[in-house]
């Protein structure tokens, strides 16, 4: 993997390369800019390979991944010629350590990888689609590159609060990015999501700036541990980092729908006062639940727009209070956010297997 790492991108595009030269017809099945497609399936196999001797890990990785795939069209027939170029691509760019043993170890793993991601794409073929075409109802601008969007899919789409799906607009065809549901399952069906446009981002741009009522979007199936487990009775503690808010108020919501009490603190941070675009709900929530506590906190600094932030970074704020060793961790929001919480919310006592968060670099550190 050292070997690997060092010419990863050679490696990834050769990878491509000979993939659409010996087997053409599959090339269709990407999007015609290949930019971060290249990066995220190749990531992924590394990924699957990082976790390999972490079984629950990696089982829930490799499923989540394969029931995700079916909506790019994924058969069965297709992993061998992933798996036969993949290997190629080792073979050429690791050659130092390449050779029968390490080539009878990728093999294996690979193997183990496909035939996990095939079973989780079959099991998920008799009871939903591959994906879910869903018609936006409403639009809502928050700031000049933060939208909220609610959708309506054309068949009941079952999901948990605190998890997320991949996303495809009819502007980029087969360009998918996840976006987190910000909200409980509601009974009319309703799912929203929150997005905010990130320069050089085709799919938030888009969905930010462009899209309308009326338009139809892609949804793939719903992904994600990030979400409460009931049979217990502790605390939750949640930091939720810009557009991250979004599936921390779905588990606000999740816990309220439940009926039964259980400290809830939420620590929802953002770099000024005006990128706290959902503040006002967080706190009508907080208001109408006496086991809720909102902190506003403000990268920038107090401001009079927003009097009762506590200013300074997330982690720092959340040092202030507690003890939160009895709290469950979640997390949400950019991976550098993710990855310096998880240290805060260790060194305060929360063990690893009780924070929860979908940050797949941080996931793969702690399998690692």
């Amino acid at each position: 993997m050292a070997e690997l790492e060092r010419s990863s991108d050679a490696a990834t595009a050769y990878f491509y390369a000979l993939l659409f030269v010996q087997y053409p017809h599959l090339r269709e099945m990407f999007p015609a800019a290949m930019d971060g497609q290249r990066d995220r399936l190749f990531r992924a196999l590394l990924t699957a390979v990082r976790l390999y001797d972490d079984g629950k890990l990696l089982g829930d990785y490799l499923s989540g991944l394969g029931r995700g795939h079916r909506k790019y069209g994924t058969l069965p027939t297709h992993y061998p010629a992933v798996g036969e170029c993949l290997m190629a691509a080792l073979a050429r760019y690791t050659p130092r350590t390449w050779g029968p043993r390490t080539e009878a170890a990728w093999v294996r793993a690979y193997t183990a990888i496909s035939q996990t991601m095939i079973d989780a794409a079959a099991e998920a073929e008799r009871h939903s689609p591959p994906w879910w075409d869903a018609e936006i109802v409403s639009h809502e601008r928050r700031t000049a590159d933060i939208a909220v969007i609610t959708v309506r899919p054309d068949q009941p789409y079952p999901f948990r609060a605190g998890q997320y799906t991949s996303l495809e607009t009819p502007w980029w065809p087969r360009v998918w990015r996840h976006y987190s549901f910000a909200s409980a399952p509601r009974s009319d069906g309703l799912l929203t999501f929150h997005v905010k446009a990130v320069p050089a981002g085709w799919v938030s741009t888009a969905l930010v700036q462009r899209a309308r009522p009326g338009d139809v979007l892609r949804l793939g199936p719903p992904a994600g541990s990030m979400t409460v487990d009931h049979s217990a009775d502790s605390g939750l503690l949640c930091l939720g980092g810009g557009t991250g808010i979004a599936p921390i108020k779905a588990l606000v919501e999740d816990v309220a729908g439940r009926g039964r009490s259980r400290p809830v603190e939420v620590f929802y941070g953002a770099r000024t006062d005006h990128d706290l675009y959902d503040l006002d709900t967080m706190l009508r929530l907080q208001d109408r639940y006496d086991w809720l506590s909102v902190r506003p906190v403000v990268a920038a600094g107090r401001t009079p727009d927003a009097p009762d932030a506590l200013a300074g970074e997330l982690p720092d704020a959340v040092r202030r209070y507690g003890p939160w060793s009895a709290y469950d961790g979640y997390l949400s929001g950019p991976p550098g956010m993710i990855r310096i919480a998880v240290e805060t919310l260790v060194g305060l006592g929360i063990p690893t297997h009780r924070i929860r968060h979908d940050s797949l670099d941080e996931l793969v550190a702690q399998g690692a």
